[in-house]
Formats: C-alpha cells, sequence, structure tokens
C-alpha cells in the first residue's frame, strides 16, 4: 500500500518506519530541510531501541523515503497519516493548529479518493473540523478517521510492531476496510482491530493516558501516607497487584509521569470537560498530585540541609523522563535541578541519551559528567531521578571512594534500604521512612 506521514516526530517517524517494514511504500513529510537530510543519512534525531536500524534497513530497500514535498506525497498515496504536533496552548487545550494546516493542504493537493488518517492525539470533534477543511478545498472522495497511537517511549518500535490493540474510529465502510487491510500484518497473533465512531476513539486515547495518569498519582500519593505512617510502599504496592483487578503496572511510587503524552493528555482532557460543562475533579487532583510529587522530593533535600544547600554539589544520575529514552519534556529532572540551582547548588549530572536535549535547557548552568562515577566526584549527595538499567546495580564501594559524603536520594526506589545502610549511606527514597547512618 502507498502512505504518505506528514510529521516526523515520534509518532510519525516511528509509524512511518514500521508500516514501511511491513512492506508498504511509505512518503514521511517535514517542512525541516536539516532533519530530512539527517535521516536520509541515517541520523536519527530521538533514541527509541531498534528504530535506527529499521529506517537504515527500510530507507536502503527504497520503502521509506523522507520529502518535505507534501503534494507529491499526498498524490502519490492511497492512505495520508496526520503526525504532526498537537502542544499543549496556555488553557491546556490542545494546539491544533498544525493539523489544520496539513488538512488545509491535503484539500488543495487530493488528485483521487484517499484515507485521511488522524494519528496524533487531537481531541473529540478535531476529525469533522478536518473533513471540514478539506471538503472546502476540494471535490474528490475523502474520508477521514481517527487512529489513535498507544506507543511507549522506549518500547515504541515493539508496541506498533506487536500492538495490544488497533483501535480505528470509522464511519466509512471503505475506509474501515483499507484500515483492517493495512493494520493486518500487524495483528496475526490475534490481538483486535476495534472499530468504532470516530469521536470514540478520538475519546479513546485521551481516556486511556488519563487513567494510566491517576494511577500513577494514586500510587504516589498512597507512597507519601506510607512515608508518614511508617508503612513500606513497595510492600503495599506488591499486595495490591496481587489483585487481578488492579494489575501490576504504573503504581510505583516516584517522581510523578512526565513525558510529552500524560501531562499534556491529563491537562487535555480537563479543558474537554469544562468546555462541556462536566466536572473533571479526579483528573485536577491527578494532575495537582503529579506536580507536588516534584516538590515532596526537593523538600526531602532541604530539610536533609536544614533549607541550606549554596554550595553543596550535587551528583544527578538521570535527566530523561524515563529509561530508554532521550525525550526530556516534562521530565522531573528539569524541576528540581533548576529548583537547587536557584538555591545556589552546583549540578553534576549524567545521562545515557538526553545530554543533547539538556544542553538546550540548561546550557552551561550544569556540568556534563562522562560517566555516572565521573559525576560522583566531590559530591555532597547523589540524587537518581531516572531509573537506567545501568543505575540498578552499581558497585557502592566505588561510589563512597569518589563522593564528599555518603547521601543519597534515590527518587525511583531502585536499592534495598538494609544493603545501602549497611553500606553506610544516609538514604532517603519514596513511600518508606528510612533510617541510617549520617556522614557530614
Amino acid at each position: 500500500m502507498k502512505i504518505c506521514v506528514i510529521g516526523t516526530g515520534y509518532v510519525g517517524l516511528v509509524a512511518g518506519t514500521c508500516l514501511a517494514e511491513m512492506g508498504n511504500e511509505v512518503i514521511c513529510v517535514d517542512k525541516d530541510l536539516n532533519k530530512l537530510e539527517q535521516l536520509r543519512q541515517g541520523i536519527i534525531p530521538i533514541y527509541e531501541p531498534g528504530l535506527e536500524e529499521l529506517i537504515t534497513a527500510n530507507v536502503a530497500e527504497n520503502r521509506l523515503t523522507f520529502t518535505d514535498n507534501l503534494k507529491t506525497a499526498v498524490e502519490n498515496s492511497l492512505v495520508c497519516f496526520i503526525a504532526v504536533g498537537t502542544p499543549q496552548g496556555e488553557d491546556g487545550s490542545a494546539d491544533l493548529s498544525y493539523v489544520y494546516d496539513v488538512a488545509s493542504n491535503i484539500g488543495e493537493y487530493l488528485n483521487g479518493y484517499k484515507v485521511i488518517v488522524d494519528k496524533s492525539t487531537v481531541p473529540v470533534g478535531t476529525a469533522e473540523k478536518v473533513t471540514e477543511i478539506i471538503k472546502s478545498k476540494t471535490d474528490f472522495e475523502f474520508d477521514v478517521v481517527s487512529n489513535p497511537e498507544f506507543l511507549k517511549q522506549g518500547a515504541a518500535v515493539d508496541d506498533f510492531l506487536k500492538p495490544d490493540r488497533v483501535v480505528i474510529g470509522s464511519n466509512s465502510q471503505k475506509a474501515t476496510e483499507i484500515m483492517q487491510e493495512l493494520y493486518s500484518p500487524f495483528l496475526r497473533t490475534g490481538n483486535p482491530v476495534i472499530i468504532m465512531d470516530v469521536k470514540s476513539a478520538e475519546m479513546t486515547k485521551y481516556a486511556a493516558n488519563s487513567f494510566l495518569a491517576v494511577k500513577i498519582s494514586y500510587a504516589n500519593e498512597i507512597a507519601n501516607i506510607c512515608e508518614k505512617v511508617g508503612a513500606d510502599a513497595e510492600m503495599v504496592r506488591i499486595g495490591m497487584c496481587s489483585d487481578s483487578r488492579i494489575g501490576s503496572q504504573f503504581l510505583f511510587a516516584g517522581l510523578g509521569y512526565g513525558g510529552s503524552c500524560f501531562p499534556k493528555d491529563v491537562k487535555a482532557m480537563i479543558n474537554t470537560a469544562k468546555l462541556n460543562n462536566c466536572s473533571s475533579k479526579l483528573l485536577e487532583a491527578a494532575d495537582e498530585t503529579n506536580k507536588e510529587q516534584r516538590i515532596l522530593f526537593i523538600n526531602k533535600i532541604l530539610e536533609r540541609y536544614e533549607g541550606n544547600i549554596e554550595g553543596k554539589t550535587f551528583a544527578v544520575w538521570g535527566l530523561a523522563f524515563k529509561p530508554k529514552t532521550n525525550d526530556m519534556r516534562e521530565a522531573p529532572s528539569i524541576t528540581i535541578i533548576n529548583e537547587l540551582l536557584k538555591r545556589g547548588a552546583k549540578i553534576q549530572a549524567y545521562d545515557p541519551k538526553a545530554f543533547d536535549l539538556a544542553r538546550t535547557i540548561f546550557g552551561d548552568k550544569i556540568e556534563y559528567s562522562n560517566s555516572a562515577y565521573d559525576a560522583l566526584n566531590n559530591a555532597d549527595a547523589m540524587l537518581l531521578l531516572t531509573e537506567w538499567n545501568e543505575f540498578r546495580r552499581p558497585n557502592f564501594d566505588r561510589i563512597k571512594s569518589l563522593m564528599k559524603h555518603y547521601v543519597i536520594f534515590d527518587g525511583r526506589n531502585q536499592y534495598d534500604i538494609k544493603r545501602i545502610a549497611d553500606k553506610g549511606f544516609e538514604y532517603y527514597c519514596i513511600g518508606k521512612k528510612t533510617k541510617s547512618k549520617i556522614f557530614v
């Protein structure tokens, strides 16, 4: 099948590449000429396991091409995916200007029947507006469908190639059959294609992400109560997870959610509720709890130093909002580091993949270390902010040999309290009362 994907951001690049991997002819379109040239050369702007290899292979087989010529891409495709950004507006709503601009261009370039696919995360009613825009530009037949993505950063390639489900919102039998054919190679194990009306599909993406965000905020709220009463949040989590109605995912206490989806989608849902005179108290509370979780962690640090961290050196392990990605959008590290800098602290940071993005955020305000251990040199404390695998089992004797004082603030609950106390560290984590030696 001949396909164009408009937008080579996170969603568009993964989708286009994986569709090409199944033998389709895919044209990826973007306005950024420098980015397109880098992609042609195999230089990938995002870090996602497995993506670089797939792009290289499919470019070599001429199944995947990159261009800024939207007109040619649309004319030569049956299915046109809109995968441009929908950034958050000041009121929490999704900014749909890029989506509408693309829709207008598609309308001008139609030369026959097309299926227009909203792949970007968009609020209910967007497909109707896209349809109106295209209709105002052309007399050719077309259908607009909603096909929300459910990609986890760090596992996006696997999620696309082996999806739990594919949601297709369509009011056209013709478009539905084309989309079913397109996705059939990805669902040979029997996982479902779920067909529904367009508005329900648009709502499904926001509802799913908002639910997961609520679950994370709930886990953090329970952890904070556990810490106050002397319970162990990890034991409570295990006890909860054994209930099949609850499940084990997204119940880990920590620094809250970040990234490009959960924060934006929760706020968009809250905005949608307000516009339609509906209550969204649960979502509003989840959003507030998420913000507070970072402040609580900062307060742990300030309390340890009686409010004065001026001149203190903190080694930061992890900058990305989660492991297996270089994405720093809404990352807890940004809030935490900026607050520490504001109070006169020095930051020595390490992340396996996020340094380039970190430099655009922090510039020369922090020091970028070559390794996790380099970041520890003469540090007063270490802050674990992202749970990269390489941070899970470090050499604590080596850590002690490098640090000025043996203090660890663990925002991801990675380490065993007894083991780390036996090593002589003062240890702070989330959802547990900690008691260990103090070296000052």
